[in-house]
């Protein structure tokens, strides 16, 4: 795992470790304030309480086994060979109860699975989507907070409303990156209200639904509410806006390592050094509302399950793009959204992950997961492409593109080669991608560019995930006229 052994912060293994002994060893008070036993600045908790809770848990457990995995002080940088298997123990155990469950049950659960071996195929793809398993294992993360939002999406798909809702808020008190998916879910479920009524129906689902929602943080954040200063500490922590836009990517100096649209100008434009932080801060928000104001009104007035899980993806990919403060892995956010449209959309949504995988190079080259990506990558797209036969869906109608392509018929005269355009393009990424995998990992980048291989991921991965955007966009924006084509048809 990445930092192991290599003083004084030791990696990611080490902040799981260190909350663990922060939350059993001081009083809830405490864990979010900077003490002489609580230093901040080493790995200090900066999720929402319900991972200190699940922190406190597994405490329990190791100060059962050996209380000097936990030991306040003493504990730091501790690596042993028992204790690596108890850590690595809890993720499976937090896979195997709340992620692996709901990727099954979401499976079987669609109409286009309609049987048990097309389901099994398709969870088969989706557990083993490279890019959350390098990043889970490299960086020692626990899946807690996608898997709850997966079982919201799943309980939102049997319209159960109000545990969809407890669900995702478990997500967002998990891990407040849940922001990205949370447009989709009040938008749908807003929508829903309106569609009933608001002097009916309704209102009622309105009401049950705010009282969910205030009741379900009000239990997760009952023993921070003794006073405000508990409150706003808590946040302070969650969203340290006077870092900068830069600093959650973790390159104040560089190289770029982060597909997004900020690291990626500021190789032409030095952002940092021309634009105050707080006006970052507004600039990123209004960027990022600007790009998913389209689907999120459309979402809202035409609430319907696929659109729901197209917004997933395209808020995603909004907030991943032009937010504040993004993290490499946050494209995780934007690919597991993917991953519930792989049936739909085989041949994007494939060629999305495989972008994604692609755009945390440079952070599993420092991890030391090259080899690890050159196994899982290609057989992810060797397991998708015979599963799927992603080459052989590429039509408009295939990729969702019908009502499009209807639309600009008279206008362009490529609509008719438009399979082969899109198998080229495909064709010509993979490799371009393959090409700079092996470079990055063979070659020694030029003495006066020392940066150029990261950057040229970085870049690259932007430029696709730009398209994306566009692409996943004209998809919810153009469905209302299939739907009304579907209703003339019947």
């Amino acid at each position: 795992f990445l930092g192991a052994g290599k003083p004084p912060m030791y990696g990611d293994y080490e902040a799981q470790r260190h909350w663990q002994e922060v939350t059993y060893n001081l009083p809830i008070r405490q864990w979010y304030f900077n003490t002489s036993d609580n230093n901040l600045l080493y790995w200090g908790l900066d999720y929402p309480p319900l991972t200190a809770y699940h922190s406190l848990l597994c405490a329990y457990i190791a100060k059962l086994i050996n209380p000097d995995w936990i030991a306040l002080h003493t504990s730091r940088g501790y690596e042993s060979q028992p204790h690596k298997l108890f850590m690595r123990t809890t993720v499976f155990v937090a896979d195997l109860l709340v992620y692996i469950p709901a990727v099954i049950f979401y499976c079987f659960s669609l109409k286009e699975t309609s049987t048990k071996k097309k389901a099994s195929i398709c969870a088969l793809c989706i557990l083993l989507y490279p890019g959350l398993i390098l990043i889970d294992h490299g960086h020692f993360q626990y899946p807690l907070s996608l898997g709850f939002a997966l079982w919201g999406v799943l309980a939102l798909s049997y319209d159960w409303d109000l545990l969809g809702s407890v669900a995702f808020c478990l997500a967002l008190n998990y891990k407040q990156m849940e922001l990205y998916h949370s447009l989709p879910f009040f938008c749908y479920l807003l929508g829903k209200c309106f569609k009933k009524g608001l002097k009916g129906k309704g209102l009622v689902l309105l009401i049950k639904i705010i009282g969910t929602v205030v009741v379900s943080f009000a239990v997760c954040w009952l023993p921070f509410c003794t006073d405000m200063e508990q409150i706003m500490q808590v946040l302070r922590r969650l969203f340290p806006i006077d870092r900068g836009l830069f600093e959650a990517c973790m390159f104040s100096s560089p190289p770029p390592r982060l597909a997004n649209i900020w690291c990626s100008l500021s190789v032409l434009i030095k952002i940092k050094n021309i634009i105050s932080p707080q006006t970052q801060l507004k600039l990123s928000f209004a960027v990022t509302f600007l790009s998913l104001l389209p689907t999120c009104i459309k979402l809202t007035v035409q609430p319907s399950l696929r659109a729901f899980k197209f917004a997933l993806v395209s808020c995603a990919l909004s907030f991943f793009l032009f937010s504040f403060q993004v993290h490499e892995k946050s494209i995780l956010l934007v690919s597991v959204p993917v991953c519930l449209i792989i049936n739909e959309i085989p041949f994007m949504a494939t060629w999305f992950l495989l972008v994604s995988t692609f755009s945390l190079l440079p952070l599993l080259l420092k991890d030391g997961l090259l080899l690890a990506y050159a196994v899982t990558t290609p057989a992810f797209l060797s397991l998708c492409g015979a599963s799927f036969s992603i080459l052989d869906k590429t039509s408009a109608e295939d990729l969702q593109l019908k009502p499009f392509s209807l639309s600009i018929k008279g206008y362009v005269s490529w609509v008719k080669s438009f399979p082969k355009i899109v198998r080229s393009l495909f064709l010509l990424s993979v490799t371009l991608m393959g090409v700079l995998s092996l470079v990055c990992a063979a070659a020694r980048p030029p003495q006066r560019l020392p940066d150029l291989f990261p950057l040229s991921v970085s870049v690259i991965s932007c430029l696709h995930f730009l398209l994306f955007l566009v692409y996943f966009n004209i998809v919810i924006l153009w469905d209302s006229k299939n739907s009304r084509s579907q209703k003339k048809s019947s």
